[in-house]
């Protein structure tokens, strides 16, 4: 079985230092940064434990910035969410999980498109 490495992008790295910051003071950050952690832990042990997004769904952003052609989404509390790549590594011996964003609900509504009813 290949070793699973977990990569954030400069997006993500940046709320995961917001996270480690604010969660000394903060029950709602705090709690986030935790789940965070259990589920980078899980997509080590499991590379596809995240819901998969349709293809045509994954924005454009990603697609264009990244070379994205896979795309999962993982829940995490208080309605953020983890969105996650899987890559080869150059070396083959071994699975890339690339950290794309982690976003509260109304950023990740906007990025996907989605509107208030």
């Amino acid at each position: 079985m290949k070793k699973v490495r977990v990569i954030f992008s400069p997006e993500a790295e940046e709320v995961y230092k917001y996270l480690n910051e604010e969660s000394a003071s903060s029950k709602n950050e705090a709690t986030i940064l935790r789940a965070l952690h259990k589920k980078i832990e899980l997509i080590k042990s499991n590379p596809h434990y995240g819901d998969p997004v349709s293809k045509k769904l994954i924005p454009q952003e990603y697609k264009s910035k990244y070379g994205v052609t896979n795309l999962f989404r993982i829940g995490l509390p208080n309605y953020w969410r983890m969105l996650y790549t899987l890559a080869d590594s150059e070396t083959k011996i071994e699975i890339i999980a690339f950290i794309l964003d982690v976003i509260d609900h109304k950023r990740y509504d906007k990025k996907f498109g989605y509107r208030k009813r």
